[in-house]
């Protein structure tokens, strides 16, 4: 073979190797350059969110757990350098309060009754709506769920006037019985299971679409087998459907029993706390005592809320958790 040939094909292969060691050392720079203007690019999306977050969420947390600690009162709005750290003396004081006991015990009255009779009813309302009601199904659907997105100021304000004793569409027809029908929100007796009825009614709806949801994915070959093996209806809700809907069972526990422990909209709107402190509840309590301007009290409650938060949710998840 020419010498000449072999001399330009080297040339060639060299000339086509060459670069190649210098395109692999600038490769990682230029990587490295358009994962910072990735990087720069997604901070200035996110810094108006960020400014929103830090301005409206952490700030007055970080405020409200510091303002538990002092003595903050509404006279100090003007001068805030110069209440006192007290530490947990407000905590203190709030369990030597006989009415934050009162509404503690309004308020886990109302999730203990209100949470299990939610998830129950919302359940029953799936379960008919994925086999039993068979024509018109949207519209039952739309049916439940429309509480859900009605202003509960609004829900509050027609229960109110539903119940009134004199006027009230509820008495009213129960003198067409022959049955007078007591002052529903003025009496301790029947104040706050009202509003555990008017919680369960109007939250149901979202349960119902979520465990919808579960039951609809439940793969029909397991309930084939089932049946298969002689297992009846109720043998194959309780030992194949219902497992299968802890996921979604867990989620509506959690949200709900986080709804129903800040509770506040229906009593302030409704009674107002009463009669007799009978429907006050935590958050309410929190409330008066910010308007009455001891905000380290106040503060404080809501810490206790907070807490009482957190421990329902771990026992949930420890409840209703996958074994698995």
């Amino acid at each position: 073979m020419p010498t000449s040939t072999i001399t330009g094909r080297g040339t060639q292969e060299r000339d086509a190797a060459g670069p190649q060691p210098a395109a692999r050392r600038r490769s990682p720079l230029r990587r490295r350059t358009v994962q910072g203007r990735q990087a720069r690019a997604a901070w200035v999306l996110a810094a108006p969110f960020l400014a929103l977050f830090l301005a409206f969420m952490l700030l007055p947390v970080v405020w409200s757990m510091l303002m538990s600690l002092t003595d903050t009162q509404s006279a100090d709005l003007r001068t805030p350098l110069n209440v006192s750290f007290t530490g947990l003396d407000n905590y203190v004081r709030l369990f030597e309060d006989p009415q934050f006991f009162t509404a503690l015990r309004n308020t886990g009255v109302f999730v203990l009754v209100a949470l299990p009779l939610t998830l129950a009813a919302g359940l029953a309302a799936a379960v008919a709506l994925d086999s039993g009601i068979r024509r018109f199904r949207a519209l039952f659907r739309v049916g439940f769920y429309l509480p859900v997105i009605t202003s509960v100021v609004a829900v509050a304000v027609v229960w109110k006037t539903l119940l009134e004793p004199r006027a009230g569409l509820v008495n009213t027809v129960l003198a067409w019985f022959g049955i007078d029908g007591p002052a529903w929100l003025a009496d301790t007796r029947f104040a706050l299971p009202v509003m555990i009825v008017m919680a369960v009614w109007r939250n149901l709806g979202t349960v119902m679409i979520i465990m919808l949801a579960g039951l609809q994915s439940v793969p029909q070959s397991l309930m084939e087998a089932a049946e298969l093996d002689g297992a009846g209806a109720w043998q194959r809700f309780w030992r194949v459907t219902f497992p299968l809907l802890r996921p979604a069972l867990l989620l509506t526990a959690v949200t709900t029993g986080i709804g129903y422990l800040q509770f506040f909209d229906e009593p302030f709107v409704m009674t107002g706390g009463g009669p007799l402190d009978s429907t006050l509840s935590a958050t309410l309590y929190a409330y008066k005592q910010f308007g009455n301007g001891n905000y380290g009290v106040a503060s404080a409650a809501g810490y206790v809320v907070f807490v009482l938060i957190i421990a329902l949710t771990v026992l949930q998840f420890r409840m209703l958790r996958d074994k698995d």
